[in-house]
């Protein structure tokens, strides 16, 4: 697995020659134009890559000038997008949501703009599950994806589990593994692909209960229930646990910086997340973010974004130019598709459940 430190590659390749080197990949504009687009993404890291190498990219290929828009997580998004269409206003022409809360839009309705599948011929790339279709039309097309994944210390597991039920294991992982504390964090996923039928458990409260009862039985052999990624990530750092659940691409940094960890997929998967570019029902800009949305579809762009920002593609490696090394730092197979309806219908009665159990013994 290749040890890619991206906070040192966002310094070496940023200047004009970078930018330059990964626009003629993609193709040039034909004509110039003075057409814009409004785009938003999550902040901080992830934004300032988006801005260093996607949209310099795009706009060299199309003309097209994106204008960045800071954007929280998706939840409170869809809050803010909710106001601002009330008021007829547009915060962003295009922007993120993760499925959770497209799937919320979608109820609301009136968010989204159906968006035209023949103006996007690469989204036909995509796996037909990223690409989100409800009443109105295909309202969200897959941007990328990231990985909550199974992670071991190397100096304490020589071998990594073959399986997600070997943490069960108390003879070998009794109060030495870190799991997320969030009942809507895909670890009930990761008991439902590995002890039962997979998403389907989740259809009944039956189903929902055995789900959880299942997790009960690693209490002994979980010594840290985080909720805040720092917990589980000083805890790995200082040896307090030695295996769990952790983000794959945050591990691979912590590798890169020489921690010893090691992010693993075992043979039911890791539970995979994605976001996708949606359009605002207020915009005017349908056509342009059509281009771009194609262009994000692009394997070439998809690529790109794996080895400047980290995150999965959501193409076939086969489609792509990335080694082996590269896929590995940022991908992997098979994935669990976490189980998004049911944790928005049954939320009360998950997460009752839930904490409930948490809080015996």
């Amino acid at each position: 697995m290749t040890k890619i430190n991206r906070r040192a590659l966002l310094k070496s390749t940023a200047g004009a020659g970078g930018l330059a080197l990964a626009g003629s990949m993609l193709g040039t504009p034909l004509i110039a134009q003075t057409r814009s687009l409004k785009v938003g993404s999550y902040g901080g890291y992830f934004e300032d890559s988006f801005k260093s190498f996607v949209y310099p990219a795009f706009t060299e290929a199309t003309g097209i000038e994106i204008e960045s828009v800071t954007q929280p997580n998706s939840s409170d998004w869809l809050v803010t997008m909710q106001q601002a269409t009330a008021a007829g206003t547009v915060p962003a022409d295009v922007s993120l949501y993760a499925r959770d809360a497209l799937i919320k839009a979608s109820r609301i309705g009136g968010l989204l703009a159906p968006l035209e599948t023949k103006n996007m011929k690469a989204s036909e790339n995509l796996d037909g599950y990223f690409v989100f279709e409800d009443t109105t039309g295909v309202i969200g097309v897959g941007a990328m994806s990231w990985f909550t994944s199974m992670v071991v210390n190397p100096e304490y597991v020589e071998t990594p589990p073959a399986s997600w039920a070997e943490f069960w294991d108390t003879g070998q992982y009794e109060s030495s593994l870190g799991i997320s504390k969030l009942h809507n964090s895909n670890f009930l996923d990761i008991v439902a692909a590995t002890f039962f039928e997979g998403e389907a458990t989740f259809a009944s409260n039956d189903g929902i209960v055995a789900l959880v009862e299942k997790a009960r039985e690693l209490k002994a052999n979980t010594a840290l229930w985080w909720s805040a990624e720092s917990q589980m990530e000083q805890a790995m750092k200082n040896g307090d646990v030695i295996g769990g659940m952790y983000y794959h691409d945050v591990a691979q940094l912590m590798a890169a910086d020489g921690f010893s960890i090691l992010s693993h997929f075992p043979k039911e998967g890791n539970p995979q997340g994605y976001g996708s570019w949606c359009l605002s029902t207020l915009s005017e800009k349908k056509a342009e973010a059509e281009e771009f949305i194609n262009f994000s579809s692009d394997p070439a762009t998809q690529a790109l974004m794996s080895r400047m920002i980290g995150t999965a593609p959501l193409v076939d490696k086969s489609k792509t130019d990335l080694t082996d090394e590269e896929f590995a730092a940022v991908s992997g197979t098979p994935a669990i598709q976490p189980a998004y309806e049911a944790y928005l219908d049954n939320e009360t009665f998950i997460k009752e459940t839930w904490d409930t159990m948490l809080g015996t013994s």
